[in-house]
């Protein structure tokens, strides 16, 4: 089913994850408590690195800044390669202070942006001490009535700062701009899509480009036009990868709708979005509220894996053969076939051909490791989302 063509691709297959995945989370109402939570950026490496080894897909944990800050960064690092890991990408937080109230970035207080940009250029440093190349920027920046704001000031404020910015990135670095149509800002988001984000990118120069998360899209939109249209364009940085049912629900990836996983990972592919020249990076992006955090993420990771494997089933040439002919039918029962392809038994094959456990989500549970640390940590405060 799988040949040795579409196995060397899945070998090629990384998938960051986020520290905060494993910190306690929730919503606006009420953050949960899980037992064994980390209680510093040192247990959330030493969870991200349990998936790493279940799995041989996330040799990567991004951090976020100041979450994850400590007072010797290069400890950190030490600390993620002694467990088998390294730190990847840099997330910057410009949305819970109160200076930020109204902007970071795109503030009309010089004071303020230049707050915002001082923060950035210490993410820049703390990646020279990881050797973390991708620095990536969300803002919560926007506006909650029409009249409140400028929206062309903000936008032209916005490349300034960007451009002080990415004046700074070394020789191997990157800006990589994610976006997000609402929230918290209800009227406007001052970078709300994808059209929004190139603008601001292209006019940086080579070493910036997109971030795109599942989740931050209107009902109905197609993402995968979108992946298609960056990687054309050459400015496809990122994946943030979650799952959504009516907003930014950060689910895990697939569950609310693995068909558009398949449909993305196709166009990936088929766009050569899977080429290590690209430089796209694959993250997951979701916290946890009710769900066990490690697990979560080990289904997710194995849920990009598979939806990859089934994409790579799918026949290019009859699907190039049908396109020509004008068989509408036919180009979409080829990759109907190769989406309800049952993959897993191939897979887990594979895995134990590489000394992997076969099913690695019930080789983790099985383990004892969750039993250890609900032990282990007891005392000091757990982490949680914003901490």
């Amino acid at each position: 089913m799988l040949n040795q063509d579409a196995l060397s691709v899945l070998d090629t297959l990384e998938i960051e994850v986020p520290s905060w995945a494993y910190g306690n989370s929730g919503t606006r109402f009420r953050v949960f408590s899980t037992p064994g939570s980390p209680r510093n950026v040192f247990e959330k490496i030493s969870d991200a690195a349990e998936v790493h080894k279940n799995t041989n897909l996330s040799p990567r944990v991004a951090l976020h800044i100041p979450w994850d800050k400590v007072d010797n960064m290069k400890n950190v690092a030490k600390f993620a390669q002694d467990n088998g890991v390294d730190i990847g990408t840099i997330n910057s937080n410009t949305f819970q202070e109160e200076d930020y109230k109204f902007g970071s970035l795109t503030h009309h207080d010089a004071r303020i942006r230049q707050r915002a940009i001082d923060h950035h250029l210490e993410c820049l440093e703390i990646m020279n001490q990881t050797g973390s190349n991708d620095l990536k920027i969300w803002l919560a920046d926007g506006s909650n009535y029409p009249g409140q704001v400028n929206l062309c000031q903000r936008q032209d404020r916005l490349q300034e700062s960007l451009k002080a910015i990415y004046s700074q990135l070394s020789k191997n670095q990157r800006l990589v701009l994610e976006y997000k149509f609402f929230e918290p800002a209800f009227y406007h988001t001052d970078v709300p899509d994808w059209g929004t984000a190139y603008v601001q990118v292209a006019e940086l120069g080579p070493k910036a480009t997109v971030c795109l998360d599942t989740g931050h899209h209107a009902p109905g939109t197609n993402i995968e036009f979108i992946v298609a249209q960056l990687l054309r364009l050459g400015k496809l940085g990122s994946f943030d990868f979650n799952s959504r049912f009516y907003a930014d629900d950060d689910l895990i990836v697939g569950a609310a709708d693995p068909f558009q996983l398949f449909r993305i990972m196709f166009e990936v592919l088929r766009n050569g979005g899977m080429d290590r020249k690209t430089g796209v990076v694959f993250m997951l992006d979701q916290a946890h509220n009710i769900e066990p955090k490690i697990p979560a993420q080990i289904r997710s990771v194995l849920n990009v894996q598979e939806m990859t494997a089934r994409a790579l089933l799918v026949d290019q040439g009859a699907l190039a053969k049908a396109e020509k002919e004008n068989d509408v039918l036919e180009a979409n029962q080829i990759l109907m076939n190769a989406f309800y392809m049952d993959v897993r038994p191939a897979l887990a094959a594979w895995r134990e051909t590489k000394g992997l456990p076969a099913d690695p989500y019930r080789a983790f549970l099985d383990n004892g490791y969750m039993e250890k640390i609900a032990s282990d940590r007891v005392g000091g405060t757990a982490m949680s989302w914003g901490a």
